[in-house]
């Protein structure tokens, strides 16, 4: 089965585990990091993959970028399996397709070594332009991230620049090996907050006039309105929610993604509905037994939820969540009379 050209990325039944403890303490737990992740990243689109710290956001990521080889599942680029290649060229031609933006831009920076070298080195390494059109190519990059007069940047070092400005050359340096996918592993988290929205604006520009696809990977729900068209709720290695970023953020199922809308500061909001939050596990992915990870947390759950683990289901056209009482299967909801909608939950 061939991968649709408008989505250049599909993920099928993706799975990472990792060994829980190290040296001398490991045993044979497991941590279920990323547990049967399906979903698409399609050309012109942002799909902002959003969770608290330690949900696997970042494990994914890595999974799309060949930084971690998956425990199962696929990964389709094109249509092609790329999770099985080992060649030198092979993983090197994936990933000139596929760049990954990091965290901290002052990290994945040498600091002693110039703009011009970080931008020139993948033109040289995936062959982009001759050696006479290499600056005509550095000053286009650098103009294309908003980095003007180009000249004035080629000479720096990472530390004569701010850190918005920093994040900006470590974008032109993805886009010097012309991708059509972008992975951003939350962006903007190490920058001011006064210019945090530049870097997002930068994202929707490259998205509309570059045709790119991004997996925008945040724990700020604010952000992810701002720019994302599709947004995938992550929760202790699962998907617990998918959809359209306005269905998602303004009637959510999962009481989790409700959770998290609640923890999102709205001057705007006034008096808000007090949620019930119970004490959990901070260890929900470590060797999960059957039944809802989120069980321990939940403010709606009934008994079936600490018994069978729930499937992603339809809740909604297009709107996905992996609930016993929001959005049951079908066998679920025969067998346990419940409705498809809790009154709990916007409808």
């Amino acid at each position: 089965m061939t991968a649709s050209i408008s989505a250049p990325v599909e993920v099928r039944g993706l799975t990472k585990h990792f060994a829980a403890g190290t040296g001398l303490l490991r045993n044979r737990s497991r941590v279920h990091a990323v547990d049967d992740l399906t979903f698409a990243l399609r050309a012109g689109t942002i799909t902002a993959l959003v969770g608290e710290s330690g949900s696997g956001k970042s494990t994914v990521a890595r999974l799309l970028a060949r930084l971690y080889d998956p425990t199962s599942g696929s990964v389709l680029f094109e249509g092609n399996d790329v999770t099985s290649e080992r060649s030198r060229e092979d993983v090197l031609r994936y990933r000139s397709r596929v760049q990954m933006i990091f965290q901290d831009p002052f990290g994945s920076l040498n600091p002693v070594k110039t703009i011009r070298h970080h931008l020139s080195r993948p033109l040289r390494i995936h062959e982009r332009v001759p050696r006479s059109g290499m600056d005509a190519r550095l000053c286009e990059l650098l103009v294309t991230v908003g980095l003007v007069p180009p000249e004035k940047f080629l000479e720096k070092f990472p530390h004569e620049l701010s850190g918005g400005q920093r994040q900006r050359v470590a974008i032109a340096r993805a886009l010097a090996a012309e991708p059509t996918v972008l992975i951003a592993d939350e962006p903007t988290s190490m920058l001011d907050v006064s210019i945090r929205v530049g870097i997002l604006n930068l994202m929707l520009e490259l998205k509309e006039r570059e045709r790119l696809a991004f997996l925008y990977v945040t724990h700020d729900l604010a952000s992810a309105r701002y720019v994302a068209d599709i947004v995938l709720v992550m929760y202790a290695g699962q998907i617990v929610e998918q959809g359209p970023a306005e269905r998602v953020l303004q009637r959510p199922l999962h009481p989790y993604t409700r959770l998290l809308l609640a923890s999102v500061p709205d001057p705007a909001a006034g008096a808000r509905e007090r949620i019930e939050v119970r004490k959990g596990l901070a260890s929900a992915a470590v060797d999960p037994p059957a039944g809802c990870r989120f069980v321990e947390r939940c403010p709606l759950r009934v008994g079936i939820c600490s018994e069978v683990t729930p499937e992603l289901v339809a809740a909604r056209p297009g709107h996905s969540a992996r609930c016993h009482v929001t959005a049951p299967s079908p066998a679920i909801r025969e067998d346990n009379h419940v409705e498809s909608a809790h009154p709990a939950l916007p409808r």
